[in-house]
């Protein structure tokens, strides 16, 4: 694997980091700017819906810049708007660097995917897809329990400046190892959009957002999920999430080297087994050790299905893939979003703490029903083609028994 992909996984552990490790830090920031824990909440919020608005805005706006540059620009918005929150006199201004660092994400995502995969062999596309999404996953390992070390020992000013170099790094890496890859001759935006009108591009999207939520439907909810029926102490919840972290890193790397072999029977496995893992956690849950390796499963079996998902966009949208790519990281937040607030709703109806898994199953299987869906229609388009050129050069066509 190429050495700029290191540079995008920099760049990915960076951001990864600073989407998740506000969570932990949610008590300080709130006692330090006098706000309660729900409206400290915004700041989580705000940052999943500025990377649902930012993805097709940042992705639309550098349209006319390479993608290095782009790449280098998103890395500039990063490091501002963790210095903003790190620096911030007050919770609104907290909440501007959050929107800001927000806008870069999903276009980092989306443009260093289409990167990663240009930079490799065809075959080898999903694996490198997978090698710079590796950075967001190991920040659930490393960087967002020693971010929320930090921040709860030494300040949550000091975890965002941490942030903001890490950003620094990134840029530099992208700088020095991404080579100058020219946008596409005749790529404009109205190319871009045309994308939309393919039913798999929307297909796969749909299968994120409903996939993905499964997995944020249950791991929304894990602290209380965990202290209040599993028997947990508050403070093992960090190292759950360690766990959840490790299994993402697993999952990304067994999904990325198996889409590039079978695309489509990596995700109805990786699906289906999540359904059933998350159907299973509402008995789970009530036990510390199966409790543990459930969550594992989960960040292993959710993470499975991104670099497939992501190499499904780039090929349904080829010619055009790179506003493709980047809506669809804004679909994991969009997911992350939904099941959250579905999750929510069936807690607060009275269901206990462990419904939420029962929500996560059904969005899972949801996206199973649809990966079939879109595998049909794939068989359906691709049988067609095969009649129409069958057709002989003098237009008549070769017999087709029904």
């Amino acid at each position: 694997m190429p050495l700029a992909l290191l540079a995008l996984a920099i760049g990915a552990f960076g951001i990864g980091t600073t989407e998740f490790v506000i969570m932990g830090l949610l008590p300080q920031v709130a006692g330090d700017f006098g706000v309660s824990i729900p409206t400290a909440g915004l700041l989580v919020t705000g940052y999943a819906l500025g990377v649902v608005v930012g993805a097709p805005l940042m992705t639309v706006l550098g349209t006319k810049v390479s993608r290095k540059r782009m790449l280098m620009l998103l890395m500039g918005l990063f490091i501002a708007g963790n210095l903003l929150s790190a620096v911030a006199p007050a919770f609104a201004i907290m909440l501007i660097g959050r929107v800001i660092a927000s806008l870069a994400h999903g276009a980092f995502f989306g443009i260093g995917s289409v990167v990663a995969a240009e930079l490799v062999a065809p075959h080898k596309k999903a694996g490198a897809i997978a090698m710079m999404f590796t950075g967001l996953t190991v920040a659930n390992v490393i960087g967002v329990p020693l971010g929320t070390l930090i921040g709860q020992h030494v300040g949550w000013r000091v975890t965002f400046a941490i942030v903001a170099a890490l950003g620094v790094v990134g840029l530099a890496g992208i700088a020095k190892l991404v080579p100058e890859m020219p946008r596409p001759e005749g790529a404009h935006l109205r190319h871009e959009l045309a994308a939309f009108k393919n039913a798999q591009v929307l297909l796969a999207m749909a299968i994120t957002v409903l996939g993905f939520g499964g997995v944020f439907a249950a791991i929304t909810y894990i602290a209380p999920m965990m202290t209040h029926i599993a028997g947990f102490a508050d403070g093992s919840v960090t190292w759950l999430l360690v766990l959840f972290g490790l299994g993402m890193v697993g999952g990304n790397l067994v999904g990325g080297r198996f889409a590039d072999r079978a695309l489509m029977p990596m995700l109805y496995v990786s699906l289906g087994a999540l359904a059933l893992v998350l159907a299973l956690f509402t008995l789970t849950a009530h036990s510390k050790i199966a409790a543990a390796v459930t969550i594992a499963l989960i960040g292993a079996l959710g993470f499975a299905t991104v670099p497939p998902l992501q190499k499904r966009v780039l090929d349904q949208a080829h010619g055009a893939p790179t506003l493709a790519s980047a809506v669809n990281i804004g679909a994991f937040n969009l997911g992350n979003a939904l099941s959250a607030w579905l999750g929510g709703i069936v807690i607060a109806a009275g269901f206990g703490y462990t419904a939420p898994n029962w929500v996560g199953a059904a969005l899972a299987a949801a996206a199973l029903v649809l990966a079939f869906v879109s595998a049909a229609l794939e068989r359906r388009d691709g049988a067609r083609s095969t009649v129409i050129a069958s057709a002989t050069p003098t237009g008549q066509q070769t017999p087709v028994h029904h």
